[in-house]
């Protein structure tokens, strides 16, 4: 390896980020003190954008949308890094043993909303970045720090900043929650609803009506039994279809309904597009039925806080970036400079915004973060801050390892 990677500048940077161990620590705790569910990060934005202003980053804004980006430097490539601001709601309070916002820190963990999911990697990118600057590891490099809302929409604050803002990085790093591994790819998700028509009569008379409801049994049953036929990848598994939610319209309690609605989540594997999962929906419906159901794509088009909308299909594509790619190659490898091993790689079970990084815009993706993901959006909540820590490191180094490694 490099010179620009060399023991004594690894162990530079090591020192500094010990050095910053309380200050990342209070930095975590101070993001999940401020409460940014139903996609309300513009308070917890302007926090994180006073920390890089604090930082000496070149330039901070807020896009269209109400994401907060920080940039360093102007360099002909560009990396970015990607952490979602926003949390789920915290549900029933009384489910919580401890205050959701203050948190709690026992044996080394820190408990509280969004510590895993994903405010956890916020401060590990943040002064990772302005380390990478101070020590010579962003040369030829345009670093973003990109803090966007998620959870509602996993990959549309992306597409508005590719699309609308006119940012579009070479590398993308996602920070959720990976156990401190390198992760390459994810399932992705195809939304979709199946309407039934029918007629409404008096339920006294319901020979007289035709009854929406009735109609779907078949769709539902079909859902069900596809669901362990469905194709399967060596590495990312199998896909998945589940109904989860239906609702009628009727005139009463009393009345046939005239209209029923199903909501599926489809799961797909790599290999599996949009247009086979409809297809696969379509399929379920009854011959005699076809003229009164029919299947479509539900979108997406909410106003975020700012009034921005951005009308999408809610389809979030699978994607897979190769084990011997350069920056899957250069996560590991860094890894093994900073603590002896190569990470693990692994994937996701949940959904990312390298839905629309990898899965749309073919921008070479990798994930790297603190936490599990088996703690996102439960009352258990949590992080080892200790990774928080080290986490700094890493994604101070990785510019400089990619550099080293032929990525300039």
């Amino acid at each position: 390896m490099s010179e620009l990677v060399s023991p004594e500048r690894i162990a530079r940077l090591q020192e500094r980020v010990d050095g910053l161990r309380q200050t990342l620590i209070t930095f975590l705790r101070e993001l999940c003190a401020i409460p940014s569910y139903d996609g309300q990060i513009r308070q917890v934005g302007e926090r994180v954008a006073a920390e890089m202003e604090a930082l000496g980053f070149d330039e901070i804004f807020f896009d269209s949308m109400g994401n907060v980006v920080g940039r360093i430097g102007h360099g002909d490539r560009v990396v970015l890094y990607d952490s979602h601001l926003d949390t789920v709601g915290v549900g029933d309070p009384d489910a919580w043993a401890w205050d959701p916002f203050e948190g709690k820190v026992e044996d080394g963990i820190l408990y509280a909303r969004g510590a895993c999911d994903e405010k956890g990697s916020t401060p590990g990118m943040v002064y990772g970045l302005a380390l990478a600057r101070e020590l010579g590891l962003l040369e030829g490099w345009t670093a973003y720090y990109f803090g966007n809302m998620e959870e509602w929409c996993d990959g549309l604050a992306p597409r508005a900043l590719v699309e609308h803002e006119g940012v579009r990085p070479d590398f993308v790093i996602i920070g959720e929650p990976t156990k401190m591994g390198v992760y390459r790819g994810q399932k992705g998700r195809v939304e979709m609803k199946v309407v039934a028509k029918g007629k409404s009569a008096h339920a006294a008379s319901n020979h007289l009506g035709d009854n929406a409801l009735y109609t779907l049994l078949p769709v539902i049953a079909g859902v069900r039994d596809l669901n362990d036929r469905l194709p399967s990848d060596d590495f990312l598994g199998q896909g998945r279809i589940t109904v989860t939610h239906i609702e009628c319209r009727t005139p009463s309690i009393n009345a046939v309904p005239d209209e029923c609605t199903i909501i599926i989540d489809r799961r797909v594997t790599w290999g599996e597009t949009k247009e086979e999962a409809v297809a696969q929906v379509e399929a379920l419906v009854p011959e005699e039925a076809r003229h009164k159901v029919r299947v479509e794509m539900l979108t997406y088009e909410e106003p975020s806080y700012t009034g921005f909308v951005l009308p999408v299909e809610k389809y979030f594509p699978a994607w897979l970036l190769p084990e011997d790619h350069l920056l899957v190659r250069a996560g590991r490898e860094t890894c093994r400079l900073l603590w002896g091993a190569p990470a693990p790689v692994g994937k996701w079970g949940f959904s990312t915004n390298g839905t629309y990084w990898m899965g749309h815009a073919g921008i070479p993706s990798i994930g790297f973060g603190p936490g599990d993901e088996v703690h996102a959006h439960t009352v258990l909540d949590q992080v080892p801050l200790e990774d928080v820590v080290r986490a700094t490191a890493w994604y101070a180094l990785l510019p400089g390892v990619l550099r080293a490694m032929g990525g300039l």
